[in-house]
């Protein structure tokens, strides 16, 4: 195993297994592409963990914890199809992406009997490949549109804004995710530990009281009661 690989599961440790629309795995080894595909998925709102061959993929050791996977066929230790193909033989149920160079339909198919839930040619445009990201989270997760609600907060996650009743709360891109990750857990207790694993990358500093800052100002935008803490457990978001 890699050393990434190994660090992250120390970081496994303490996770209670909540998952989060806003953490992506993105498997690619063009690492010019990969770099500015990562900056605007993390502009749009998502955390996102970077593999660049197949093996690692492989073995990544919390596949089900990311929302979706965007895999590259042209791997330079294997082939995409045979990683997907390996993903679904070891029961990993997160929706993949294939986004590759390869545009002819056998392609297409054989990546969708492999177990691909989309797949898409390369040169596309972000927006539409965010578009299908979008699409696909909301199938898995069993929502109709973009919206989500818990009492009265409001969260549009395509337009990435934000309302309580009829105002309208303007978020730092963290505040979001953080809103984002309470309101699709209300009433649940959120560890510390989750909501770092959560909202960050593997390659993204973490430090707990970051998380205390955030709530803070979280609670000064919407409302403190909203958020209760619950002693030595962590967080929980009012419905």
């Amino acid at each position: 195993m890699s050393a990434s690989l190994q660090k992250h599961a120390l970081l496994l440790e303490s996770n209670s297994g909540v998952i989060t629309e806003m953490r992506l795995l993105l498997v690619e080894d063009d690492l010019e592409l990969s770099r500015r595909l990562s900056d605007r998925l993390r502009q749009s709102g998502f955390a996102v963990d970077l593999v660049t061959n197949a093996a690692d993929a492989i073995e990544w050791p919390d596949l089900d914890q990311f929302a979706a996977i965007i895999l590259d066929l042209g791997l330079p230790d294997g082939d995409g199809m045979q990683v997907i193909k390996r993903w679904r033989d070891l029961g990993v149920k997160v929706p993949v992406i294939i986004l590759t160079a390869r545009g002819g339909w056998e392609d297409k198919v054989e990546g969708l009997n492999r177990g691909a839930d989309d797949f898409v040619v390369k040169p596309v445009r972000f927006e539409e490949l965010l578009a299908r990201l979008h699409a696909l989270i909301r199938r898995f997760s069993g929502q109709a549109d973009d919206l989500l609600n818990a009492g009265d907060v409001t969260i549009d996650i395509a337009a990435k804004s934000v309302k309580q009743g009829n105002k309208q709360i303007t978020l730092s891109r963290q505040e979001f995710r953080l809103l984002h990750l309470f309101v699709r857990r209300a009433g649940h207790i959120l560890p510390q530990s989750d909501i770092l694993e959560n909202l960050y990358a593997l390659d993204e500093e973490r430090e707990q009281n970051t998380i205390e800052v955030h709530v803070s100002r979280l609670r000064r935008k919407i409302g403190k009661e909203k958020i209760t803490t619950i002693r030595g457990m962590g967080y929980r978001f009012e419905k």
